[in-house]
């Protein structure tokens, strides 16, 4: 695309567009009251209608914003009129539409876009912490920059409204879970919009939406017809006390969070969806995005890719004979098989009924009965004791021909791998232990180069050379071999004598796709009465709509919530009429935030999920930005649909988002903790490793000092104080309220202190008295540019810049933060941004007058920032439509050149001071800067000048007639 460069006063700016139209006030899609039909077409906006909106705010007395009986009585001193000027730019922008994307009819495909995501928040009860606006902000200063340098700019916002949290407040207080998010979505939309955040609202969408879902449930029938879902039975946490599957996040030490009843694993039907057949392609497509390495590197964990092999053990009779069933076992250490001293099956493996002797049966069946209470982190935490059981029964190592026994123990899971694990205590370190506790053979058969660590006493888990591994019964040496050249001399072994084959195995397991609830997404299938056959709904049937209850309580049978609507889950096939029953279960919350991000490119479509123009055109994400927390789960499944989209021709591109940013968390205020011992006295807090939180005390923060690296108590240093930050908790008390920070000091300087505090992906503590800074930098910014405030307290509708031109000092300044400005907020890197700006400020206030050019320039660079100080600057400045698309300055090169030179003055050839001065300066103009220098004018006012030396660039030296010299002052 050609940009053409419009040069104002010596101000370069990148220009591709002129200023948009402006829009009509939209709808709110998920009010419970109506809105007038929004207008979608742009409309022109002319500057009278601008006059006329900026003058009726302006003469509004209070500019419509309702102040407190406080606030009229008693006279706030603010550092700019922030109260008022932040709601009269948002009602502007509501009004006119300012931040909507074009439509298809509208927009300009020659343009360059830039699409910019926030991760889709979840509509929560409590509304917003400060800790969310972060990742918020920045997007938003990605996207105005974005907007001013001629993109096509799409910044959506919608909700994850699914979950579980409304649905719990559904069953404990009887209001519908719609009813409660709504009120959410509403709160959390007030919330955004007090922050000035430039999202296209008319595009906003929520996963509760029947229009919505629709597409969601199409996807789940793609999926269907090419076998990804699946029906199959899956252990699940059930509770028979409250009568419900749990989430694993519900069960805390086998118990349920809620009331604290025993938690059990049962197997139940569940759909599954074949996330494992995409396994490779998730893997391998991983190296061409833009993502931290260490998100990259935790979907490859948990993808977790390995080769090796699948190992048949024969499973042997009383007698010691072979039996026709064989236990396979996967490992990725074919090489160390002849240190197999046992193998372990999981409690739920398949042939676990036909391994158990007569004298084992009790305490297997215990074991097993005990195993079902634990969820499978509780059961592979590393840390934990290992436990099992003895089976009874024994296996013969393939290799040679040992009979070794058959443990059960809860370490292994059903669900990866075989289910099953050939025991090398030598080798790993968990089956050491476990080998220890139960006086089971240790046998060595990697010797490690490094001979002391054989001598350990430890287990050994690292490559060598291979011992003790010959069996020529069996056909098998391996001795002398390195690790990896015996494994595959043991894997072509199984695989030609029939014990065994070569294989590929992942971690990652199929996704489970249902819950046991009411508030979430229809399945789109039924099960004919008389066959059981599973028949997916036709898609004219779409959206299956949620039926409307009022009984959201489990049902204490095991059966959904939504069992209880009779009338909707009573239903007939549509093809043979044939009597049929609908599925109950509902899909998890993770479905409706798989795809969102295309519905956003085209969002009142109802023919199709996504336009293909648009998607084309929109697609992929190119910056999406959330928290860590989201590294694995939410991103691999949103890859997963996208994939499958892309075969059927949804999508046009591999992948969904290009470019991933996870910003850091804001912690709370640092809490100052002292610690009383059991007498109840004060004592220094020296080990936090033998502190609880019973003798610890909260201290107030003006009680505390620093004292080196440490804090402690003002009237006692010798008692060291505990400082600590924590995650913003309601029960810890540390939430600071973003309303509340607005009232205080505006919804630009939390945006400027949030950029402020850090690097975006860092984590960062709160501090409220840290916003001071930034609140005053904005302060100065409006004096500077408005001037002091008239003797009411108000100020001027103009400014106090001049239509001169600037100055070569000035413009070098100027263009010095514009280059770095831009450079920071490309970079990300918001926080040197900032201080740019501040450097710039400083120099300004220098000056003696402040060129228009210049003024306007740096209102720009601070828009994205702070945008509603920056829109009301640049009304005041005398224009008639918003910043929003005005072009960003652009930094000339050749005021980017630092060319000036620290010129030594010296008086009778004794070096005075120095002073900074163009490489090209006359001496006559060295001279006056010299003689205006408030340390060299001392030496030079009222004295007689011999004569003066000048060497441009080198120095000034200035000869006085000694007659004349001043007493004293040399």
């Amino acid at each position: 695309m050609l940009h053409t460069h419009l040069h104002l006063n010596n101000v370069q700016f990148l220009s591709s567009h002129s200023s948009p139209s402006l829009f009509p006030l939209p709808s709110s899609k998920f009010s419970t009251v109506p809105f007038p039909t929004p207008i979608r077409r742009r409309t022109s906006f002319s500057t009278l209608r601008f006059r006329s909106f900026t003058r009726r705010l302006r003469n509004s007395s209070t500019n419509d914003v309702q102040l407190n009986e406080t606030e009229q009585k008693k006279p706030v001193n603010r550092a700019y009129p922030f109260h008022e000027i932040e709601p009269k730019w948002q009602r502007f922008w509501d009004e006119f539409c300012t931040f909507r994307t074009p439509d298809d009819d509208d927009i300009d495909t020659s343009k360059p876009k830039y699409y910019i995501l926030d991760m889709f928040p979840y509509p929560s009860g409590a509304g917003l912490h400060v800790g969310h606006p972060l990742g918020y902000t920045a997007t938003d200063i990605l996207a105005r920059f974005k907007r001013m340098q001629g993109y096509n700019v799409l910044h959506p916002m919608g909700w994850d409204a699914f979950g579980l949290p409304a649905e719990q407040y559904a069953i404990q207080t009887g209001t519908h879970p719609k009813l409660t998010t709504v009120t959410n979505i509403n709160r959390f939309t007030s919330q955004l919009k007090s922050l000035g955040f430039s999202y296209d609202w008319d595009r906003e969408i929520s996963t509760i939406e029947p229009e919505y879902y629709k597409w969601t449930q199409w996807i789940f029938l793609q999926l269907l017809k090419r076998g990804l879902a699946y029906q199959a039975e899956v252990p699940v946490n059930w509770c028979p006390a409250l009568g419900t599957v749990l989430a694993n996040e519900e069960v805390i030490d086998g118990v349920s969070e809620r009331g604290g009843h025993p938690v059990v694993r049962k197997p139940m039907r569940q759909w599954m969806l074949k996330i494992t057949a995409y396994a490779d392609r998730l893997l391998e497509d991983l190296d061409d995005l833009d993502w931290p390495e260490s998100v990259k590197e935790m979907q490859r964990n948990w993808i977790g890719r390995s080769e090796g092999a699948e190992l048949e053990f024969c499973i042997l009779d009383g007698d010691g004979k072979e039996r026709d069933t064989q236990i396979t076992v996967y490992t990725t250490r074919p090489d160390t098989i002849f240190g197999a001293t046992y193998l372990v099956v999981a409690p739920e493996h398949s042939l676990i009924s036909s391994l158990i002797s007569t004298a084992q049966s009790k305490h297997v069946e215990d074991y097993i009965d005990l195993a079902s209470k634990k969820s499978d982190l509780e059961r592979t935490e590393l840390q934990k004791e290992k436990t099992g059981v003895f089976t009874g029964c024994y296996a013969k190592n393939p290799a040679n021909g040992e009979a070794i026994p058959i443990w059960v123990a809860d370490y292994v899971l059903g669900s990866y791998g075989t289910g099953a694990i050939m025991a090398v205590p030598a080798h790993d370190s968990r089956d050491y232990e476990f080998a220890l506790k139960y006086d089971i053979p240790i046998r060595w058969v990697v010797m490690p180069d490094d001979k002391s660590i054989a001598e350990s006493g430890k287990a050994f888990p690292g490559e060598g050379i291979i011992a003790n591994s010959s069996n020529t019964l069996m056909g098998l040496d391996i001795n002398g071999l390195r690790s990896k050249e015996a494994a595959l001399q043991v894997i072509d072994w199984a695989e030609k004598s029939g014990n065994g084959k070569r294989k590929v195995n992942y971690k990652l397991r199929d996704w489970l796709f249902a819950r046991q609830r009411y508030w979430g997404e229809p399945i789109p299938v039924i099960f004919l009465d008389d066959s059981g056959e599973t028949v997916p709904l036709d898609e004219t049937e779409l959206p299956l709509i949620l039926p409307e209850l009022d009984d959201f309580s489990p049902t204490g049978t095991g059966e959904p919530p939504l069992a209880k609507a009779v009338s909707w889950v009573k239903t007939t096939d549509r093809l043979s009429g044939r009597p049929a029953t609908r599925e109950t279960n509902t899909m998890p919350q993770w479905a409706g935030s798989c795809w969102y991000y295309l519905r956003f490119m085209d969002p009142n479509n109802s023919k199709e999920l996504v336009d293909k123009e648009k998607e084309r055109y929109w697609g992929p994400v190119d910056v999406y930005v959330g928290g860590a927390e989201h590294a694995v789960l939410h991103l691999l499944y949103a890859r997963f649909w996208h994939k499958v989209l892309f075969d059927i021709g949804v999508v046009s591109t591999k992948e969904p988002f290009q470019c991933v940013i996870n910003q850091g968390i804001i912690l709370g205020e640092v809490q100052y903790m002292a610690c009383r011992d059991e007498d109840g006295n004060l004592i220094s807090a020296d080990s936090t490793n033998m502190l609880n939180e019973h003798n610890l005390e909260r201290i107030s923060e003006e009680k505390v000092t620093k004292s080196g690296d440490s804090f402690v108590l003002k009237e006692n240093p010798d008692i060291r104080i505990l400082a600590r930050a924590h995650k913003m908790s309601k029960s810890r008390g540390n939430v600071v309220n973003p309303d509340d920070v607005i009232s205080e000091y505006g919804a630009d300087s939390l945006r400027l202190y949030e950029m402020f505090m850090g690097p975006l992906r860092d984590s960062k503590t709160w501090n409220t008295s840290g916003i001071e800074g930034v609140h005053r930098f904005l302060g100065r910014t409006w004096r500077l540019i408005v001037g002091l405030p008239l003797s009411d307290g108000t100020f001027k509708d103009r400014t106090v810049s001049v239509d001169e031109e600037p100055t070569i000092e000035q413009l070098r300044c100027l263009h010095k933060c514009i280059a770095k400005v831009t450079e920071e907020i490309e970079g990300t890197r918001f926080n040197t941004g900032i201080s740019a700006m501040m450097e710039f400020l400083n120099a300004a206030y220098k000056w003696d007058k402040h060129p228009r050019s210049v003024v306007e320039a740096f209102v720009l660079l601070l828009s994205p920032y702070a945008p509603h100080m920056a829109e009301e600057l640049w009304s005041r400045l005398g224009h008639t439509k918003s910043l929003a698309y005005e072009p960003f300055p652009k930094a000339n090169p050749a005021y980017l050149k630092d060319t000036t030179v620290v010129l030594p003055v010296q008086i009778n050839g004794k070096t005075r001071g120095t002073i900074q001065v163009e490489e090209t300066c006359t001496e006559e103009d060295a001279f006056a800067l010299a003689s205006r220098d408030e340390k060299l004018s001392k030496y030079l006012d009222g004295q007689s000048i011999r004569k003066r030396i000048y060497v441009p660039g080198k120095i000034l030296n200035v000869v006085l007639d000694r007659k004349n010299i001043k007493i004293g002052v040399q």
